[in-house]
């Protein structure tokens, strides 16, 4: 099954989140079989992973997007916890600083790009500032409003320079949301995440809706599209987001550079001499 086909935001549609499935699976998938091909593509990203980090010719920034409870955190545990953290690192962005806010949006984004041979997770990202910041009227519309064509300028650049983008949003539904929540608090080692602001959150649940669909809609281009992904079902949301990372990593044919010295030459030196020694020394004690 083609993922990426299926569930990319073709450039200059409309979107209705309604039309997605958030518990969609497809019928010939099943838990188990999902979970094997996970593997398979866990491995194949971290073979990946490393010829891109010998490389140093392209980056991969990945940004993750969805509702509390969305599944950001699973996505970053189970899909790309198989990558070396040498060469791939995590950045969740919280509320602003003052010196951040200080600046344009893009000025803290700007600080945690991945370099040449990285790859760079945004658990939440720069389109926050089109999201909470419009629900919550952190910003006049003027401002925010202006944000779509600026990411899209940010983004054009960033893959001009090497830098390819995959941008997943994790949808769920409300009653799902709603579970993950119970569930949270039925467990002992995460009732930490839970807090009054993620109930109180659900009230805007319409507000979040609609800056989520004009996000998806003005954003997803030829360059960086927008993938709409079901959640409802964690392992789905894996298999698919998984699947989608390592066609992304194999079209950018990566390959671990030939070596910049004379191997003939190391070899005879270090280890021809070495092993020469060690049967001279071998035939001395017999």
């Amino acid at each position: 099954m083609n993922y990426r086909k299926q569930f990319c935001i073709p450039p200059g549609s409309r979107v209705r989140l309604d039309d997605f499935d958030p518990e969609q699976t497809n019928k010939h998938e099943t838990k188990e079989s999902a979970l094997r091909k996970i593997g398979k593509a866990q491995q194949r990203m971290d073979d990946l992973q490393f010829q891109l980090y010998a490389e140093q010719k392209h980056s991969l920034l990945i940004c993750l997007q969805a509702p509390d409870a969305g599944g950001k955190d699973g996505v970053i545990r189970h899909v790309m916890g198989s990558m070396n953290p040498q060469g791939c690192r995590v950045v969740s962005f919280k509320q602003p600083s003052p010196e951040e806010l200080a600046h344009d949006f893009l000025w803290r984004i700007e600080q945690q790009l991945p370099r040449r041979g990285e790859v760079v997770v945004f658990n939440r990202s720069y389109y926050e500032d089109v999201l909470i910041v419009r629900v919550h009227n952190l910003a006049p519309k003027k401002t925010w409003s202006q944000r779509y064509e600026q990411i899209n300028d940010f983004e054009r650049r960033l893959v001009a320079n090497g830098t390819h983008i995959l941008k997943f949003f994790l949808h769920i539904s409300k009653a799902e949301q709603l579970r993950r929540f119970k569930d949270r608090l039925d467990d002992p080692a995460r009732r930490w995440k839970i807090s009054e602001a993620d109930y109180t959150e659900r009230e805007r649940w319409d507000s979040y809706t609609a800056a989520y669909e004009e996000a998806l809609a003005k954003c997803s281009t030829h360059d960086a599209p927008w993938f709409v992904i079901p959640s409802d079902h964690k392992w789905f949301r894996d298999l698919a987001i998984s699947q989608i990372t390592v066609e992304a990593m194999e079209k950018l044919h990566i390959k671990v550079p030939q070596p910049t010295v004379n191997l003939a030459a190391i070899r005879q030196k270090y280890h021809e001499t070495a092993d020469e020694g060690k049967r001279a020394r071998s035939r001395k004690r017999e």
